[in-house]
């Protein structure tokens, strides 16, 4: 009989390379952002259905902020009508939708729109989708710490899983981190939770992720020899 494939509890993806993506054949950078979303489903389905208990993407972060006025916009009104249109195929699959990162910034339509998918998953158990927008992993410990101290928290009684409860979400580690697209950093994403993660690059262009992109990443991620110590 094979043997079970061990499958990552918390998968985090780095969805690059739809800008380059779309220059590459000559078409503007949004079709590239269209693409990419119609890749989103059809990956977070299929690692949902593979076993994979938590979700964690990376649609949009703090320095994203840098590009043309009509990227961003474009961009934003993408993941509205992403949420929009997928909300019915969330639900029926028991998918709990969370965001991470900070709201300013974010048009109201699209807050809006977060909120109501929340509200509408929020008692769903069987896999989390952690969607992180105008997301940064210093931010994201900044914005704790400030926490903290608005509350008043007695510092000598912080350690480090109290100090998660007041993360944007308090989540499990990440096990195996994907970055598409042919970079080798990890742009600032999740950075506690990225302590001990498994680290998978490829040179794909996130538009041209697959499924079987992802099962090589899954095979690789089996092979490794996962320490917690540094040796």
């Amino acid at each position: 009989m094979k043997a079970k494939q061990h499958i990552p509890n918390h998968l985090a993806i780095i969805m690059d390379g739809n800008g380059r993506w779309a220059t590459k054949r000559g078409l503007k950078r949004s079709k590239g952002h269209l693409e990419g979303s119609k890749v989103l489903r059809e990956i977070a389905e299929y690692a949902i259905n593979k076993g994979v208990s938590i979700l964690s993407v990376f649609a949009f972060s703090t320095e994203n902020f840098n590009r043309s006025e009509e990227e961003i916009n474009y961009i934003m009104r993408l993941l509205n009508r992403f949420l929009n249109k997928e909300l019915k195929t969330i639900k029926d699959n028991k998918i709990k939708i969370i965001f991470s990162g900070r709201k300013d910034k974010l048009p109201s339509y699209l807050l809006k729109t977060m909120l109501k998918t929340e509200k509408e998953t929020k008692d769903y158990q069987r896999a989390i989708l952690n969607v992180c927008i105008n997301y940064g992993g210093t931010s994201e410990i900044i914005d704790a710490t400030k926490k903290i101290l608005a509350n008043q928290i007695d510092i000598s009684k912080i350690d480090e899983k109290s100090y998660r409860s007041f993360l944007y979400h308090n989540l499990a580690d990440i096990d195996l981190l994907i970055r598409t697209g042919g970079e080798y950093r990890i742009s600032n994403f999740m950075l506690l939770q990225m302590a001990y993660a498994e680290l998978y690059f490829t040179d794909t262009y996130w538009p041209d992720f697959s499924k079987e992109e992802l099962d090589k990443a899954l095979i690789e991620f089996e092979k490794r020899d996962r320490r917690f110590g540094g040796y």
